[in-house]
């Protein structure tokens, strides 16, 4: 069986080493990523795992089994000249498979013969034999050369998307919707018979950006304002009045929607601190991940910290996790006074302890890796069922969650949706440089937090 070096590299079999006998195993858990390469490869990116066809299937469990003789028995540099495999069940997600392999013969000096098995706790999946032709000499393959497959489906959005279509759908201020993207996210929505539109600013702006894109304004009201000031406290005032559920930033600033919405006299504000949440899909994490606060509040404070997760929590029980886990980031993950984010981390970790944060799982600090990465939170030696498996990852000040949130975006290939919380109403504040999809997403949250509001009320 293969070995490793002390640098983490993989030495194979060769062919004097290779005898009868020797046998392996490993073992690991299905991941929906790779059904998704094998539907991406047989031309249906779109199929969920249980309706795959066969050869997908059978795609699958030969590059579980090519994989094992490439890496495990007899290892690198072993070339398969034949094999034979016969399936008896169809993998599925969150299978931990048990491959295991023995030499069975040599039928040359060159070659060897190995039985194989793959189980889980269902049964047998496949049982078979591969024949191989051994290197004279042992192949050494070095951890690096092993490249990873990123499939960029944002399936995760798509199925937030998907369950706000059993949504009613929400009548949206939309302040100052005077370029393209801004103006076509809220009438795509309304086309698809999620959002009721009122469109707040110039009349003859909004109507000459429709005519620039193509659409029509049939169906959408327009509310006149002059200027992005005069828009957004129109909008903020249709919230405060019942008219609208939701507020929507057009192609005005952050800052002058804002203003309007934290207003003492006419805005939107309630007992907890205004925070923001972006929804990211990561094509290479197999779940939503929710990075909070990267867009209002500058330098909270701990109370404010309170606050910031609490919104973020409710918004994933609104989604249907009953009990999200919440990751508070910093540079290390232990307590250092001269760090004061982890003082942070552990006083909210407390607090949750003491109730004064309820509906989730919070640890921390964490760095970012020990928060997305099983493997790197078990070299660290950390023990926590939120290590690895975050649903929500709390940043220390706005100008990290930023620069998180657009690493993933530019970087990692992600897509995201963002919304703001703790107002009366949700408010979904997007980027000018934004796209469609990315506004229809951020509606797409919307309508489920205001379908849950609704439900409260």
């Amino acid at each position: 069986m293969s070995s490793f070096n002390d640098d983490g590299s993989l030495v194979g079999l060769s062919r004097r080493d290779a005898a009868p006998g020797m046998s392996a195993s490993s073992e690991h858990v299905l991941q929906e990523r790779g059904f998704d390469v094998v539907a991406a490869l047989f031309g249906t990116p779109d199929a969920p795992p249980g309706k795959l066809p066969d050869a997908a299937l059978a795609m699958l469990m030969h590059g579980i089994i090519l994989d094992f003789v490439a890496r495990r028995l007899p290892g690198p540099g072993s070339e398969v000249l034949a094999q034979e495999i016969r399936f008896a069940m169809d993998p599925a997600v969150g299978d931990k498979v048990v491959v295991a392999g023995t030499i069975a013969a040599r039928p040359s000096e060159e070659t060897a013969s190995i039985a194989l098995s793959v189980d889980c706790a269902r049964g047998r999946l496949a049982e078979g034999s591969v024949l191989v032709r051994l290197p004279a000499e042992p192949v050494t393959l070095r951890p690096e050369a092993r490249p990873d497959i990123i499939l960029h489906s944002h399936r995760h959005l798509e199925r937030l998307m998907q369950s706000a279509a059993r949504a009613p759908a929400v009548t949206a201020a939309v302040a100052w919707p005077c370029d393209r993207d801004s103006l076509l996210g809220p009438l795509q929505a309304m086309r698809e018979g999620g959002l009721k539109p009122i469109l707040v600013g110039p009349r003859a702006e909004i109507e000459k950006a429709a005519a620039a894109a193509g659409v029509s304004l049939d169906g959408a009201e327009l509310l006149e304002a002059a200027t992005p000031v005069e828009a957004a406290m129109a909008a903020v005032r249709l919230c405060k009045e019942g008219r609208a559920e939701t507020l929507m930033k057009g192609s005005l600033h952050t800052d002058e929607l804002m203003g309007a919405v934290v207003s003492r006299e006419g805005g939107l504000r309630t007992v907890r601190r205004i925070s923001h949440v972006f929804a990211m899909d990561v094509p290479s994490y197999p779940k939503a991940l929710f990075v909070t606060d990267a867009a209002i509040n500058i330098a909270p404070d701990l109370m404010t910290k309170v606050d910031i997760v609490q919104n973020a929590v409710d918004m994933l029980h609104a989604l249907g996790n009953p009990q999200p886990k919440v990751a508070i980031l910093s540079a290390v993950e232990t307590v250092n006074p001269k760090i004061p984010g982890t003082l942070d981390a552990a006083l909210l970790c407390k607090m949750a302890d003491r109730g004064q944060i309820t509906g989730a799982l919070l640890d921390g600090p964490l760095a970012f890796d020990n928060a997305i990465s099983r493997a790197a939170a078990e070299i660290k030696k950390i023990v926590s069922p939120v290590a690895g498996d975050a649903d929500i990852l709390v940043v220390p000040d706005l100008e990290a969650g930023n620069m998180l949130a657009k690493q993933l975006s530019y970087l990692a290939g992600a897509d995201s949706a963002g919304i703001v919380l703790g107002a009366k109403v949700p408010i979904i504040l997007t980027s000018r440089a934004d796209s469609v999809a990315s506004r229809l997403a951020s509606i797409a949250l919307a309508r489920l937090l205001a379908a849950a509001q609704g439900k409260r009320a």
